[in-house]
């Protein structure tokens, strides 16, 4: 073998090492609107479909759960485990409010004045520590119409609360709440069920008696949801958006 193609053999590998080892770990966390489902469920969070949207050798780890607030996440050691995997040049996407907002449940609600800001500024906080870069999502929205075909907002202060936490932190903010509204909206009442987990009775095989959902999406749903929070990564300029398909 020449020795300009014997050096070009062993060169290829180490620079291939050493993209994967420069790659970022793209890490989500959040709640079931954001969460991996069962793939045997038509059930999908907006993180499974994001994960797509990644290219490699950069990953994405979704640790969003079903019924997960600030709090919870925080206190079942969720957030630990995150922090221990988490290396210099990652990404933290945060999406909460759906379970804080709970007033009725003292494991998960969390003030929208003081103890949800106090829980993303940690997060932040503690992801900086890692020298990553946190980034801050509003929550989607729940399909929520009025009689006059207005979609109605259902998130009270959780959202102002995390668009003044961003400004403060100087964190990038993806605007999910916003986006989902205006999306919701041109769909109208009926055609945005397409999107949630409006399951007819007898149409499949684990929901028999069907379902009607409006906060919890279908593979078409999460699929333009996970565009949508692309298309805010390019938005703010965030140097994940490097990375996107």
């Amino acid at each position: 073998m020449p020795r300009l193609a014997r050096f070009l053999s062993l060169l290829v590998p180490l620079w291939f090492a050493a993209s994967v080892a420069a790659a970022p770990q793209v890490f989500m966390i959040g709640d079931s609107t954001m969460a991996n489902k069962p793939l045997d469920l038509p059930e999908r969070g907006w993180g499974m479909a994001f994960g797509d949207l990644v290219r490699a050798p950069a990953t994405v780890q979704n640790h969003a759960m079903n019924g997960r607030s600030t709090k919870s996440f925080i206190d079942e050691g969720r957030w630990d485990k995150v922090l221990a995997d988490l290396r210099a040049g990652d990404f933290v996407i945060i999406q909460f409010s759906h379970n804080d907002e709970k007033k009725e449940d003292p494991k998960r609600y969390t003030d929208p004045a003081t103890t949800f800001p106090a829980n993303l500024r940690r997060f932040i906080a503690e992801t900086r520590a890692k020298q990553a870069t946190p980034i801050l999502a509003t929550p989607v929205a729940r399909r929520k119409f009025a009689a006059d075909g207005k979609l109605t907002s259902t998130h009270g202060e959780y959202p102002a609360a995390i668009r003044k936490v961003a400004a403060e932190e100087k964190v990038a903010l993806l605007e999910l709440e916003k986006a989902t509204e205006r999306w919701l909206q041109a769909a109208g009442p009926e055609a945005s069920k397409q999107f949630f987990m409006w399951i007819e009775p007898g149409t499949h095989p684990k929901i028999p008696d069907g379902r009607k959902d409006d906060t919890h999406f279908v593979g078409a749903g999460a699929k333009a949801v996970a565009t949508m929070a692309a298309e805010e990564l390019r938005r703010v300029n965030s140097p994940l958006a490097e990375w996107l398909r």
